[in-house]
């Protein structure tokens, strides 16, 4: 009797091993692997730099002439023509110097020409007469020195912009050279960010010869600046600690929405053509390096290193070890090794891009 329950069992046990056997079986022949292609297609890669914002012009309004601060005629923020009148410094000392090199100028000319007179009814030398010259021209230049510097007393806007902050008040002892001010244009603005060196050489070996490359300016309030920008110039050298070099943007400011001292964020654009994308998805990293499997026409994995040359959100640029029309593993490649068989689902490319957000984990 229990012969007979043994035997039942072992029966049962092997009939059960069978079945399951049978089950994973139908299972792993029933799963689909997801594969697809490269996309390949024109597209673009926007990097992102912090950027320093400052007038195309911005100087210091010092004074030239020692004195009492007489008069300010403009305020704090105002915008002023080129000419206008800013600040006037007490100028009666100076009118006084101007008076009395006008006074030794025309004495000077009344002495030349009694010389002169003189020279040419022969009573007194040549020597005589080029002495009463020399005279009277050290007696007129004093005289332009002396209006050099009363004209000094009346400091003017050199350029159209906008006054800053005043740093002296009415009644203020100015010394000769003091900061009275600054002065902004602000027409354009120059927008200088540091690019690491490895983007300067893609940037340098991307642009085309004598083409011109625009960039947004993202402002701190995380508004774009409706203009855009054109890079005028790369400095000579790089920073040593950091690595990076220094760019120059300019901006056309017609609004006066842009003011020097500003912070923002540099958006550049490099185009890449035909370009050969895939989803980061695919890709699985080995000391360092990026692999890919490829499904060959048989559906049999390959394992493949490939070589990444920029990055997007969820999207690698692949710039060698593969190729356009070859296939390559979309998802599930913790479940699979070197030379597996699988049954293989494609997804067009297109689809696949459409729906990164999807595939990425």
């Amino acid at each position: 009797m229990i012969k007979k329950f043994l035997i039942g069992m072992s029966l049962c046990a092997l009939m059960f091993q069978i079945s399951c056997g049978h089950k994973k079986e139908t299972e792993k022949k029933a799963s689909k692997f997801l594969v697809t292609t490269p996309a390949q297609i024109d597209t673009s890669i926007t990097s992102d730099y912090v950027s320093q914002i400052q007038s195309i012009r911005h100087i210091e309004i010092r004074a030239q002439e020692r004195g009492y601060l007489q008069d300010i005629y403009v305020d704090e923020g105002q915008a002023v023509k080129k000419g206008q009148l800013l600040f006037q410094i007490m100028p009666k000392l100076y009118e006084a110097e101007m008076q009395k090199a006008k006074a030794a100028a025309n004495y000077a000319e009344i002495e030349y020409q009694n010389t002169k007179s003189l020279a040419d009814s022969n009573v007194v030398s040549p020597n005589e007469l080029a002495m009463a010259s020399a005279e009277l021209a050290k007696a007129k230049s004093e005289l332009a020195l002396a209006q050099v510097h009363l004209d000094f007393t009346k400091i003017r806007a050199p350029f159209d912009g906008i006054i800053d902050r005043f740093h002296v008040r009415d009644g203020s002892l100015l010394d000769e050279g003091e900061l009275l001010t600054e002065l902004s244009d602000n027409s354009k603005m120059w927008v200088y960010f540091n690019v690491p060196e490895a983007e300067y050489l893609d940037y340098k070996i991307k642009l085309k010869k004598g083409e011109d490359t625009n960039v947004s300016l993202l402002m701190a309030n995380n508004q774009l600046f409706p203009k855009k920008g054109v890079i005028e110039t790369i400095e000579a050298d790089f920073n040593n600690e950091t690595g990076n070099i220094p760019f120059r943007a300019v901006f056309d400011n017609p609004d006066g929405l842009l003011r020097h001292g500003e912070t923002g964020s540099i958006k550049l654009t490099i185009p890449l053509k035909n370009a050969l994308l895939i989803p980061q998805k695919t890709t699985y990293e080995i000391l360092d390096q990026k692999y890919v499997f490829v499904v060959d026409e048989k559906n049999t994995i390959h394992s493949r290193n490939v070589k990444i040359g920029d990055e997007m959100p969820h999207i690698y640029v692949v710039t060698d070890g593969l190729k356009a029309n070859e296939k390559i593993l979309l998802d599930g490649l913790r479940k699979v090794k070197e030379n597996d068989t699988i049954t293989a689902e494609f997804v067009k490319p297109e689809t696949v891009m459409a729906q990164l957000d999807l595939y990425a984990e």
